[in-house]
Parts: structure tokens; sequence; C-alpha cells
């Protein structure tokens, strides 16, 4: 049996407990292979190449687009990153040999960003081509730097590991990303070498382009396609429960054994990603299932992601959400009864690159949520020059999943327990396909809200 797995950036910051719990566990020396391990950059390095995933705050990416000193934040990074190094000899890193590697990445990344700048310089080529090209080669050096460390550290603990390099930093041939993985995984036994790759893959279609945070999901993914594996799982420092722990309570938050590709979509929809979706979709084609697992908690089978999995008995498995949306609704006394109003109104969505959460309408109203740092000025400023009227508000987004959802009394038990416990729901959706429902309410509920919720058709459903 062949598998593929990713390691998550924290889970990574914390290699020892990987490399007991999920390399070495309880197996025997000659069992630790047959296995592929996708890994992301240890926590944090990444917002330092790039810029911080969540609160936006700039890295070296930023600060190369800006024209400032990139080269003097490049020598920080380079600090960091052998302490990082320091922090892993204990458990069999060879930190001279580490530290040569990733000072020689860093020197290569400082000469490709001074020659993209002088090119820049001259104003033949369009800046946006330049910029993505630098994000890129910046993206790349953190998956490098821990699947580079990572094959030294489980060298030096007596076992066979293979560096698969995708960043192709030393590679001048024009590939695709599918033929970078196929041409670096060909003629490898797989029973004999335990191989670690990086999260990143460097493409002539540009992994960043269409993916960008994404990314390593993706290489996770199409590793997993083309090596054809049995099982494909990812390990996170958190298992996939009915409802955030830190929220509802540890005792509340009951682990999903099993669900299915559509329910992992609606989690992602909703920024609580599982697996990145395009990352999901060429798995759930290839029928190989994805298994969600806690790298804490090694002898737990985690959750089992497959296409056809409908639970036997119908009920709300998982409690989501987010306090970070804002709600915008158009409304107008001529949209009623007049076809395609609705893609009049999209069309401004689209001309942001902005993708909704949620869609609900009547006659002369349709309500959108979208992501609160979404909400531009010049869209808002377009929607009111066109429409009546617009209404802005900054709300929470409340949702609940199931893989079999299709009862009498599942919806009018989640809105009576919103409003049993004076929660006012702003706006509803649910689709045919009932999988999800989703409650707009005011962003002070919102921690109440997935509580409640969770207590009365998780726990008590």
């Amino acid at each position: 049996m062949l598998t593929v797995e990713k390691i998550g950036g924290t889970s990574m910051s914390q290699f020892d407990q990987v490399l007991k719990n999920i390399i070495i566990g309880n197996r025997k020396p000659g069992e630790y292979y047959n296995r592929v391990f996708v890994v992301s950059a240890y926590n944090n390095v990444t917002n330092w190449l790039l810029e911080h995933k969540k609160t936006k705050e700039p890295g070296i990416y930023s600060l190369f687009a800006e024209g400032k000193d990139y080269n003097a934040a490049l020598a920080q990074l380079l600090d960091r990153l052998i302490a990082i190094n320091e922090s892993f000899v204990n458990i069999g890193l060879d930190l001279n040999v580490a530290n040569h590697f990733i000072k020689t990445r860093i020197l290569q990344t400082k000469n490709y960003l001074n020659s993209l700048a002088d090119v820049l310089a001259t104003g033949y080529i369009a800046k946006k081509d330049i910029l993505l090209a630098a994000r890129e080669i910046l993206a790349s050096i953190g998956e490098a730097h821990s699947a580079f460390n990572s094959v030294n550290i489980l060298k030096n603990n007596n076992i066979n590991a293979q560096f698969i390099d995708l960043c192709g930093f030393n590679d001048p041939e024009h590939l695709t990303i599918d033929q970078r993985i196929h041409n670096a995984f060909k003629g490898i036994d797989f029973s004999k070498v335990l191989c670690i790759a990086t999260g990143y893959t460097k493409g002539t279609e540009g992994i960043m382009r269409e993916f960008d945070r994404g990314y390593s999901e993706v290489t996770f993914s199409k590793i997993a396609v083309e090596l054809k594996a049995d099982e494909a799982i990812i390990h996170k420092e958190f298992h996939l429960s009915s409802a955030d722990p830190k929220l509802v309570g540890v005792d509340k938050s009951i682990v999903v054994g099993f669900t299915n590709y559509n329910v992992a979509d609606q989690l992602a929809d909703i920024g609580m990603e599982a697996i990145h979706p395009k990352a999901s979709k060429p798995l759930e084609i290839a029928g190989i299932n994805i298994r969600i697992k806690n790298t804490f908690e090694p002898e737990h089978p985690g959750t089992l992601i497959s296409k056809n999995y409908v639970s036997k008995e119908s009920k709300i498995e998982i409690v989501t959400g987010s306090d970070k949306v804002t709600a915008i609704e158009v409304h107008d006394p001529f949209m009623v009864g007049e076809v395609g109003f609705d893609y009049s109104i999209m069309e401004y969505f689209k001309k942001y690159n902005i993708s909704y959460i949620l869609k609900s309408s009547n006659a002369n109203s349709i309500t959108t949520v979208i992501w609160e740092d979404e909400v531009y000025p010049e869209l808002i400023n377009d929607l009111q020059n066109r429409f009546h009227k617009v209404t802005v508000k900054n709300v929470a987004i409340v949702c609940a999943l199931g893989t079999n959802i299709a009862k009498p009394g599942i919806l009018a038990k989640a809105a009576q327990t919103l409003a049993s416990n004076n929660i006012n729901v702003e706006s509803i959706s649910q689709s045919l396909s009932q999988v999800s429902i989703q409650f707009v309410i005011n962003r002070e509920d919102y921690a109440k809200a997935i509580i409640v919720l969770n207590d009365a058709l998780c726990v008590n459903g």
C-alpha cells in the first residue's frame, strides 16, 4: 500500500513529534517505506517570504514589489532559518550541512531577485510578470529548507530517505508542473526509500498564478494522482471536528469519522479548508480517498473523506463559519420580473475578482456575503452608482453541514436553536443538494451561535 502524505507547517515546526508519531511510530525499521511525504515550510516562514496569510503584514515579496531593501530582509531571513536549524540538532540534523544548503539557496535567490530588479528597471517587460516570477522564487525557499532538513534528519536516524526537490532552482528545463513531478519520481523503488518532496513545484504555468498560497496541497494532490496512491493523508495539528474546540470546548468537539468531498468543498468555501478545493478535485476524480489525521494523536484513525460516503443517520456533522464576512444587499424596485438582473450585479464581482460565499434573493433584493477584506471601496461605489439602494453590513456566517441532512425538522431545529438563544437570522441559504445550511447573523453572536448549534445538532442531535 502506497500513501502520499502531507505535513503542514505547524507540525513541521515540531518535527521531533513528526519523527516520533508519523514517520517512526510503532513501525519496525523495514516498515518505514512505501510512503511519500510532501512538506510545507516551517511555521511562519512563508509569511516572512511573501506576506502574513491572515494579517497581510508584508514580507520580502512585498519589499521587492515596492522597490524597497529586500536584500537586508533576505539576510534577516537567513538568520531566522539558521535559528530554526539549530532547534533540530538534538534530533539528528547536521547543522553544518543544513546551514550550507540554506545559505546557498538564499544566495541564489538574492542573485535571481537582483537580476529581476534589473530587468524590471528597463521597462521592457510587464511588471506583473516579473513580480509573479519573484513570488514563485521566494515561495519555493521555505519548502526546500524544510524538505532538505527532514531528509538529513531521517538519514541520521538510519532511515533511507531521498530529497525530491521540485523547486527547479538549478534546472533550466521548461517543464510543466505535471512533467516535473513525473520526472522526479521516475524509477524510484518506494519499498526501499522514503521520499520527502517539496510542497512547491516549479512549472511553466506557475503554480502561484492559479493557486497562490494553496500550492503545497496542489503538489500533494498531483503527486498522489501521478503515483496512483492507495490513500492521500494530511497531517494537521488538530482533528476535523464537529466544531472548533477552542470555541465549544474539547469535551464538546466530536471528531468527524467519515465525510465526503462535497462537505469538504463546503468547508473550503467558508475558509475552513480540510483541503484546497482545486487540490481535492483530481483526487476525487481519481477515486483516491483523503484521510485527515492529528499529528499528535497518531493512533487515532482521523477523518476519511471519500467520494460517495453518506451517513446512514440523517444528522448535522459539522458546525462552522466565520465572523470575518460582510453582507452586501442590492435593493432595486426594477428587479422584480427582470430576467438576468442578478447577472448585472455579478459583473461587478467578476470585475474585482470576488467570489461570494452566499447569495439569497427575493422580489427586489439580492444579498451576497463576501470576505470583509474584499469589500473594496471601488466595488461599493460601482454598485451604488448603478442600483437604487446598496446596504453594506459586517456580519457573521454559521454553517451546519452533513452528508445526509435531507430530513424534515433539521432546518427547523437549527433555526429554533438560534431563536431560543436570542440570535436573529439576517439571511439564510440552502440548496437542493442539502449538505449545507447557511445562516447570516449579527457578528457579535458568532461564538454563541457555534456553541449552541454544536450542542443542539452535533452533541445532542
